[in-house]
């Protein structure tokens, strides 16, 4: 499933998600609650608006793809449902709720040049990082908190690399410990921006095999892409 990149806009006010989700529940329709809802959704940096009057629902256990060319707003409408930038109108929901309340459901994997890759961690601290949800961040990762940050590792072929530093890898592998890191939430809803962009043959087949599987076992999955000439093959 395929989205044209035709947005431009900014995020959510919470109250108004609350008072839809209310309304909802009033209702009692036996409709499935889409992964991600978005009602009238305005985005803007500064004063100029980057999104505008965005509509849509994404169903649950799809493979979705936003399609568009750079500066269409595909990376911000991704934000904007995660809370990283603020809405000037609208509102966002996750499984029926504000994304507060579903944080812990939501896997999200950013752009690699987004990233500060000089900063000094592992890639297992990396991966352990989307478990504070459920370890708190005030207290130590325990042995089965490890134990899944490997088996996440693994699952994308980076569990040997699980002790060198995030710097040391290369732009592939960095790519498949943050899919690692998204694999340990157990999310329900995946967010990927641009998973494909600049990796290697080896990380690009690690996404495939992974983006299959997540839709075989009922997840979601967004992922910003630009390629018309593979999101046919890929999504």
């Amino acid at each position: 499933m395929t989205i044209p990149g035709i947005f431009r806009a900014r995020v959510t006010p919470e109250a108004d998600a609350e008072k839809a989700a209310e309304e909802a529940a009033r209702a009692g329709t036996a409709e499935a609650v889409p992964a991600i809802e978005v009602h009238d959704l305005t985005v803007a940096y500064r004063t100029q608006p980057v999104l505008w009057d965005v509509d849509l629902q994404l169903p649950e256990g799809k493979l979705i793809a936003i399609v568009g060319p750079n500066g269409a707003g595909k990376s911000t409408l991704l934000k904007a449902v995660l809370g990283l930038v603020p809405a000037v109108t609208g509102w966002v929901q996750i499984f029926g709720e504000p994304y507060a309340r579903r944080r812990s459901w939501v896997g999200y994997v950013p752009q690699r040049e987004s990233v500060d890759w000089d900063f000094p961690t592992s890639a297992l601290d990396v991966v352990t990082m989307g478990l504070y949800g459920q370890i708190g961040w005030f207290r130590r990762p325990g042995k089965r908190h490890r134990e899944t940050a490997l088996a996440s590792l693994e699952k994308v072929g980076m569990r040997e690399y699980a002790h060198r530093q995030i710097s040391q890898l290369s732009g592939g592998q960095q790519q498949r410990v943050f899919l690692a890191r998204a694999l340990a939430q157990d999310a329900r809803l995946f967010l990927m921006d641009e998973p494909f962009a600049g990796v290697d043959a080896t990380t690009e087949r690690a996404i495939l095999t992974l983006l299959k599987e997540l839709r075989a076992t009922g997840r979601t999955v967004v992922a910003v892409h630009h390629d018309l000439q593979t999101v046919a093959e890929y999504f």
